[in-house]
């Protein structure tokens, strides 16, 4: 049993370091992975309104749809940059999509699986702005929105989604806050934490329980790996 883990690529356009990369990565996984569990921001913005397209990532989608058919499960856990994804996303690559956290059976393991940006509860703005962006009026209100319009409100965001990353990084002790967390997870019976969001790839195994905080696709282009019951935590760019 392989399974791969990874969140945070953030990608833009095609001709990108880490869209080249991931490109190369998932054609490589066919034939010999089991499971891919995608944790949400693999595109710095998607949103599932008809009146958006997003043909650069066609590519992307083309190749997890390859890897599904190939016979590799895929899971897909939404983030907060791609959000409102919907049954013909899934569809389209073939993946079981979670618009939250979910535990997954892995050899036998309780895998609880997250995004993540959900686990800091003293940020209490971000809260606020998830629970607008992800009611489900939203998109409703959204779709009579010109389609121009909603990609210069898409650029405002991701601009203000970098300057606030930036403020925060300093702001919280992320690394207590994923521990804290973990501890949860662990007093609640499950066997391993894995989560994105914070970009910090961090790997901590303690009597039995695993936390697998898995990076980015940005700048480390780092995955985690559970094989034969074993947990790792490695970097692509590293690799080639």
């Amino acid at each position: 049993m392989r399974a791969i883990f990874l969140a945070d690529a953030h990608l833009r356009h095609s001709d990108d370091a880490n869209y080249r990369l991931l490109l190369h990565f998932l054609d490589e996984q066919r034939g010999r992975t089991d499971l891919l569990c995608i944790l949400g921001d693999l595109f710095d913005f998607r949103v599932g309104l008809p009146s958006l397209e997003f043909p650069e990532q066609e590519a992307v989608l083309d190749a997890l749809a390859t890897l599904s058919r190939s016979g590799t499960r895929l899971v897909y856990l939404e983030g907060n940059h791609d959000f409102h994804l919907g049954a013909a996303f899934a569809g389209r690559i073939g993946c079981e999509l979670y618009r939250g956290p979910v535990t997954l059976e892995v050899d036998g393991m309780r895998l609880y699986l997250c995004h993540g940006d959900l686990v800091n509860r003293a940020d209490w703005r971000y809260r606020l702005l998830y629970l607008l962006l992800r009611n489900p009026v939203t998109p409703l209100a959204a779709g009579l929105v010109p389609a121009g319009v909603l990609h210069r409100i898409r650029s405002s965001l991701q601009r203000s989604s970098q300057r606030r990353y930036r403020h925060d990084r300093v702001r919280w002790d992320y690394t207590a806050i994923i521990r804290s967390f973990a501890a949860t997870i662990r007093a609640g019976g499950g066997d391993a934490l894995v989560l994105g969001h914070f970009h910090q790839p961090l790997l901590e195994q303690r009597d039995g329980f695993t936390l697998l905080s898995l990076g980015d696709w940005i700048e480390h282009f780092s995955y985690g790996q559970l094989e034969n019951g074993s947990f790792s935590l490695s970097s692509y760019a590293s690799s080639r």
